[in-house]
């Protein structure tokens, strides 16, 4: 449930900042008259959102046990990368987001209404399917359906109330801070889904090796116990996985983590860089008057 709330709250914060930048700037530029076309495109980038995540649910029961294990492992797959992708453009475009939008939106209204609608749903609908897919593979991989779903719509919830105090000037904290910190997590998170997708995609015999484990910890984390609970909730922990499982993992977190702090520490040394005020132009230097010609008198 906590690992479901806070992919809720990160992605309903996104879209929230999204949200608000484009209202602001349309009332800024006085287009308040297409505010009505920009929540139509919100709108359907909810009910699409609301779609996938209703296929994801019920469309697999018609298929085959292999079918769905594969199908499963494929989006979990999936998930992984749209959810890392999301990390690191967050990661590089979040300091610009504002200007990148505004310039979004100057383009949108010199072409045609319709872009209006178009530009609000592909903003906001990529935040939802990410959240409807990872929400739905997180909980595939052994969360309780009710407690991971109730989990993300308490932080998209939050997100809400939290982006609405952020326009009003009402809340203050520091995103940036949430956003480094989250985008660890996720990154844990997103190596669970990764080792449960290679599960699935073993137990269709996709990939070979399933059955043979490469160490047993239950012993120390017993099946159904409340730790087992709590860490196959937030993280798809298994006590006893595969070495397809353990090799994929490790090789994500490893790679994708060493990748992030790269991320960080260059984003650092930019703002570092920019904070820094530049040398003054130099200029000439002012004339001596001790040099300066005599003048013969009359």
């Amino acid at each position: 449930m906590l690992a479901n709330y806070l992919i809720g709250l990160r992605e309903g914060l996104e879209a929230g900042l999204i949200v608000g930048i484009l209202v602001a700037y349309l009332g800024k530029l006085g287009r308040r008259d297409l505010l009505g076309r920009l929540w139509v495109g919100i709108g359907i980038a909810v009910a699409v959102s609301l779609g996938v995540g209703a296929l994801l649910t019920w469309g697999p029961y018609a298929l085959t046990f292999q079918a769905q294990e594969v199908l499963g492992g494929a989006l979990s797959l999936v998930a992984v990368a749209m959810v890392t992708w999301m990390i690191f453009w967050m990661g590089t475009h979040g300091a610009g987001l504002s200007k990148e939008l505004r310039g979004q939106v100057d383009a949108a209204i010199d072409r045609s209404w319709i872009a209006i609608v178009v530009l609000g749903a592909l903003s906001v609908g990529r935040e939802g399917i990410e959240t409807a897919l990872f929400v739905w593979a997180n909980v595939a991989g052994g969360s309780d359906p009710v407690l991971g779903t109730v989990g993300a719509v308490l932080g998209i919830l939050t997100a809400v109330v939290i982006s609405w105090g952020i326009s009003r000037g009402l809340v203050r904290f520091n995103l940036s801070v949430f956003f480094t910190w989250t985008g660890l997590f996720l990154i844990l998170v997103a190596a669970g889904v990764l080792a449960y997708g290679i599960g699935d995609l073993q137990e269709a015999s996709v990939i070979p090796g399933w059955g043979t484990h490469a160490y047993s910890l239950t012993g120390v984390v017993p099946p159904g116990s409340w730790i087992d609970t709590v860490l196959g909730g937030i993280f798809n922990f298994t006590p006893e996985p595969t070495w397809a499982q353990v090799i994929g993992w490790l090789a994500y977190v490893i790679v994708t983590v060493a990748l992030y702090l790269r991320l960080l520490q260059r984003r650092r040394f930019t703002s570092r860089a920019s904070a820094v005020p530049s040398a003054p132009a130099a200029t000439a230097p002012a004339p001596d008057p001790a040099a300066a010609p005599a003048v013969a008198g009359n």
